[in-house]
This record gives structure tokens, sequence and C-alpha cells, in this order.
């Protein structure tokens, strides 16, 4: 039995946040901001809107397109660090919830801007291992939640946003992903993280509580080791399973700054064609960010049912992973 990644779907909040906007909120200009990062524009969730709201959203287009009942999903699992809640309950269990899934085995995986690859890592094995069926696997993120808008450093970067797809069961080995590598290395942990709230903070600071949900980054650190990690990865997962880049239809990379895609696909020799990009409208969305980017190149009709699809992500933890995977679903 193999795993098939059988549809996509994405959410996107209405409301937008312009570099024209940032401008008026702190210390930095759009050519500054594009120049640095790629983005122009980036959206964000409604106040009373929450990660799970939009998780469902991009759920409920995902099981569409997959042509499936919803109560022949057998598994949740949800790629956020914005969750609705801190700790628990998990944001995969309201998910599936609000999509009426009773007793369906749900839960988070916290591995930021990596999450959506590692979720669908660990679709992929039980899949093959026979315990399940039909994965239902979301990056979904309120980011706006945990930004400091008076950082100039990272309020520039965040978006909100969700994307969803449903991994399945096959026995045609054309549509089986072919292969998901994934790694950490916790050395870097200091590089991108939200440093209090949790156990390992006294709470014995001023104003401790509110500064501990907001994002913190070196960016400079940080580039210079996703450049270093993401084109090595890919390097070997290319080599590994003997494909050339040539033969990539679609190169999906986290959308976290142009610099560091055109960096990555510069190394791999890839044409601009086959690169995707998406960070220019929506900034960088975390563990949302590779979904809502394979929904934009499905509902423009670029996706097609066995196009090979190349995913590269990293993130706070640090962690990385890569993917190859056949897109087995029918085109738009």
């Amino acid at each position: 039995m193999y795993a098939a990644f059988r549809s996509i779907g994405a959410y996107v909040p209405t409301k937008i946040l312009s570099n024209a906007d940032l401008e008026r909120m702190v210390d930095t200009s759009d050519e500054w901001i594009f120049k640095r990062t790629g983005i122009k524009e980036r959206h964000i969730a409604a106040e009373n809107e929450t990660t799970s709201d939009m998780g469902v959203e991009a759920a409920k287009i995902a099981i569409e397109r997959a042509g499936i009942d919803k109560n022949q999903i057998d598994m949740v699992i949800c790629a956020t660090i914005s969750p609705d809640y801190f700790c628990m309950p998990s944001t995969a269990t309201i998910i599936a919830d609000k999509l009426g899934l009773q007793k369906v085995m749900a839960y988070d995986i916290s591995a930021a801007c990596t999450g959506f690859v590692y979720a669908l890592s660990v679709a992929k094995a039980f899949i093959e291992s026979g315990m399940k069926k039909n994965v239902l696997i979301i990056g979904s993120e309120k980011l706006s939640a945990i930004t400091d808008y008076t950082d100039r450093g990272t309020c520039i970067l965040f978006g909100d946003g969700a994307g969803a797809a449903i991994i399945s069961a096959t026995s045609a080995q054309s549509e089986a992903i072919i292969d998901v590598h994934t790694g950490s290395d916790g050395a870097y942990a200091d590089l991108l993280m939200t440093p209090n709230g949790g156990s390992g903070s006294a709470h014995d600071e001023p104003n401790r509580e509110e500064a501990g949900c907001f994002m913190k980054m070196k960016g400079n650190e940080t580039f210079k080791v996703a450049v270093r990690t993401l084109t090595s990865d890919v390097v070997a997962i290319l080599e590994e399973n003997n494909i050339a880049s040539s033969a990539i239809k679609h190169f999906i990379p986290h959308q976290a700054n142009y610099r560091i895609i055109k960096a990555v696909g510069d190394a791999l020799n890839l044409e601009e064609e086959q690169v995707v990009l998406t960070v220019e409208k929506y900034g960088n969305t975390s563990g949302a960010s590779i979904p809502m980017a394979i929904n934009d190149i499905y509902e423009s009709g670029r996706l097609q049912e066995g196009d090979l699809m190349l995913l590269d992500a990293f993130g706070g933890g640090l962690t990385w992973g890569s993917a190859l995977v056949p897109f087995a679903g029918k085109g738009k």
C-alpha cells in the first residue's frame, strides 16, 4: 500500500496588510521590505477568526476535491505554531469537531515552517503501515496573534492563512509519494523562537506573559543557515532517488524570503517556470505556506495530475524537510 497526495485546498483571510500600511506602523519602507524579502502584502485574520476556523475552511475544500465522504477520514494532523489554545486542546481536535468528525485520531505538530512536510511524513507512514486510509493534513496559522508589530525585523514578514490536503491509500505505485526527508538541530533554537511563556521561563519579569507569545528572530544568522540547509537537503533527496532537477515540474519551497528561494533554485539550476512563488502576496505563513502555494498553482490550472512536486521547508527548531510528491488528484 502506498500514500497518495490526493487533493489540496486553502483559505486566505480577506484583510490585507500592505507594506504601505507597515510604513505607518514602524520605521520601514515598501522599497526596503520588498528588496530584502520579496513581500508586498500579507493577509491578516479577523479578530474573532481563529487558527482552527481557517483550517476548517481549507479542509472543506480539500475534502470536496478529494471526492471522499468526510467520514472516511481516520486521522487529522494540524501543523501550527499559533494554536487556538496554549498546549491543549490541540487545534486538530477542534478542527475535527467543527468538521463533524467523531472519534477520529487528531493532534498537532509543532515544527514551525516545516510543519506541513512533517505532517506529510507522518501521514505517509501511517498509511503505508496499514493503520490509516485517509489522512487530513492541515497547515494553519494566525501569526498576527504572535507577531510584535513594534519589531520591524519580524512584523514585515508574517501573515495568516491555511492550507489542507488529503493523503490517501493507493495500490498504484505511480501515485505514491516518493520520499520525504525531515530533520532538526536544536543547537540553533535561539535563532527563531518564542522565548518566554513555557516551562523554560520563570515568569518573573514584568509583562513576561504578554511578551512571551511574540516571535523573535536573528535574521542574518537564520538566512545563512536556511540557504545552506535547504540546498543540501534538496540535493540529497534528488540524488538518493536518482531524479534530475529537470524532472521537477513544480519546486514549492516554504515562502519565507525571495532571496532564500532564489539561492536554492539557482543551486539546483532550476528554470524560473519551475519555481512557485507566492511570498509577494502572502508573506511568510509558516506551516500554511507550502499548501497555500500548492493551492495557488492548482487554482491557476498549472498543477495537473501526475505532476512531480518538490517541497522544501525550513523553520524554527531548527527544523527542515523536503519531499518528492506526484500530484495524484485531478487538475482543475
